[in-house]
């Protein structure tokens, strides 16, 4: 019987194995990653909403289980995903718990964020719930876990550190691993707060690298952040970022003089192929071969 995906999260987490997570939006990404050789992957609300063009803050819980499932159903390491802040209260959240598990997921993060989220938030405005009703929710959370699969891992998030400071966002954290909270994910600001907060927090902590911000977030290498303290770390923009700077460049190249030139003939080709491999298709040929294939030439 192949091993639950929610078990392999739970050993590399025992094993003290760092998770560092590309954020990814579709199932042969979830599969270039995996080839790749890193330990676990990640579907992120940024990532989600930009890729679907609904942007996070509209984004729904069945778009999102839909996506992970797709990505957890093809992949063989483990996905943790981006609950926001568990579509609703805490009813609503034990619920959003059960789905991710049924979809295949590992694990995932749920914050202190208002609940429909605002477009604002974009822009560096928080809108937080009460430290309260934020630990309710991962109690509740927690709740469903224990009742479905309890490998399932729980990241408790917070936002606060930009408006209210590293030790309210540590606070936070801390009050969620009284309820039951595997993991810890807050937002330092600055070198310092990025270094207090693992020491701080009785869980341990995931990293967020959001490439791209307008706000002076540090970035870090993996060894920094391991470092530091940190077991994980996700790469929130590295792929969609990427992925649109090099298929504008190429496009509008293509465009305008009809030629591509940043790749040659046989790395067009070499592309291609590693798709076809990662997507399986010679098994495909293989299963033809042996059957329909087969029985026409014996017609």
């Amino acid at each position: 019987m192949q091993q639950k995906q929610t078990t392999k999260l739970r050993e590399l987490l025992r094993s003290k194995t760092f998770l560092h997570m590309p954020a990814v939006y579709d199932a042969l990404t979830g599969r270039l990653v995996q080839s790749l050789g890193y330990e676990a992957t990640y579907v992120g609300g940024y990532v989600t909403g930009g890729a679907s063009t609904v942007t996070e803050p509209q984004l729904t819980m069945t778009e999102q289980v839909r996506l992970a499932e797709d990505v957890a159903s093809k992949i063989n390491i483990p996905l943790i995903v981006d609950a926001g802040a568990g579509w609703g209260d805490p009813l609503h959240t034990m619920r959003t718990v059960r789905e991710f598990i049924r979809a295949g997921v590992a694990g995932v993060h749920i914050e202190d964020a208002l609940y429909p989220k605002r477009a604002h938030y974009h822009t560096y405005v928080v809108h937080g719930i009460p430290t309260e009703e934020f630990v309710e929710k991962i109690e509740y959370a927690v709740k469903a876990r224990d009742a479905a699969d309890p490998d399932f891992v729980i990241i408790a998030r917070s936002d606060t550190c930009r408006a209210m400071g590293l030790e309210e966002a540590v606070s936070r954290v801390n009050a969620a691993a009284d309820v039951g909270a595997d993991l810890g994910l807050l937002f330092p600001r600055n070198q310092k707060d990025a270094e207090e907060a693992p020491r701080k927090c009785r869980l341990p902590l995931v990293y967020v690298q959001s490439r791209g911000n307008r706000d002076g977030r540090p970035i870090y290498t993996k060894k920094e952040l391991q470092e530091m303290g940190y077991v994980a770390c996700i790469e929130a923009q590295v792929v969609i970022c990427s992925n649109f700077h090099y298929q504008k460049k190429l496009l509008g190249e293509l465009r305008e003089t009809g030629k591509v030139s940043d790749l040659s003939q046989a790395e067009w080709v070499a592309a291609r192929q590693e798709i076809e491999d990662l997507i399986d298709l010679n098994e495909h040929y293989e299963i033809e071969r042996a059957t329909v294939e087969a029985r026409q030439a014996k017609a």
